[in-house]
């Protein structure tokens, strides 16, 4: 069964490389435009929660995890989370989000499953996350743009992010997190926990945003990564 196949693992890693490479670059051009990050962040749990709440409800999914992994999971893939991100476009490019979060996952990754796993840190993952970092700041390096004197806060923002989703990665694999699961603490306890506070008391650019940007935001932040994205990451780290 191909699902159950390591080869359905490596597929899934591929389409999830293809895509956080669009993720970046969509979220690039929606933190620096009208749009604030916090209806970014809105667009990312609202949408998703409309979609995974009849799945939510049909699947009892707040059965599936205990309320303590629940809230941990729920944290880690929240507002803190994501705000941090989006507000790293805002100070540097979409390149150096490729750098500093994609580029050190990895390398999180190897030491947080040493340490929850027990995992050997095993000496070809460790040179294999250095050549990810050293191609990633060769790349970035040449470019005429790099410039960490102003965007080194925004690369600090890519640094946390690469830790959250390192954490996220790590405890998919040591709770064994199934789709139901992201649908519940990534989308719909998140959405809960938000969408009030974005309402009620955060900044807003929906009203002098073009609306095919706002269609864009909402379909590729509402949809791709916070489900399909989330779910081929915990599939393919099993």
């Amino acid at each position: 069964k191909f699902v159950a196949s390591v080869s359905s693992g490596y597929v899934a890693c591929l389409m999830v490389m293809l895509i956080w490479v669009f993720w970046l670059l969509v979220s690039r051009v929606g933190a620096t435009s009208s749009l604030t990050v916090y209806d970014l962040a809105a667009m990312r749990y609202g949408i998703s929660a409309v979609v995974s709440l009849p799945f939510v409800f049909y699947f009892k999914a707040w059965n599936s995890l205990p309320a303590k992994r629940a809230l941990i999971l729920s944290i880690v893939l929240g507002p803190v989370y994501i705000l941090t991100v989006f507000s790293g476009f805002n100070y540097a490019p979409a390149a150096h989000g490729g750098i500093f979060m994609n580029g050190l996952m990895p390398i999180f990754t190897i030491f947080l499953a040493w340490y929850l796993l027990s995992n050997a840190i095993q000496l070809r993952k460790v040179l294999g996350g250095a050549i990810i970092i050293l191609s990633a700041g060769f790349l970035a390096f040449s470019s005429s743009s790099f410039n960490l004197t102003q965007s080194w806060l925004g690369d600090i923002c890519f640094i946390l992010g690469g830790l959250f989703f390192a954490i996220f990665v790590t405890l998919s694999r040591l709770w064994q997190i199934k789709t139901i699961d992201i649908l519940f603490c990534g989308s719909v306890l998140n959405a809960v926990i938000f969408l009030p506070l974005w309402y009620l008391l955060l900044p807003t650019g929906l009203e002098t945003a073009k609306v095919s940007m706002i269609v864009l935001q909402g379909f590729y932040q509402g949809l791709i990564p916070n489900l399909i994205g989330l779910v081929l990451i915990a599939h393919a780290s099993r």
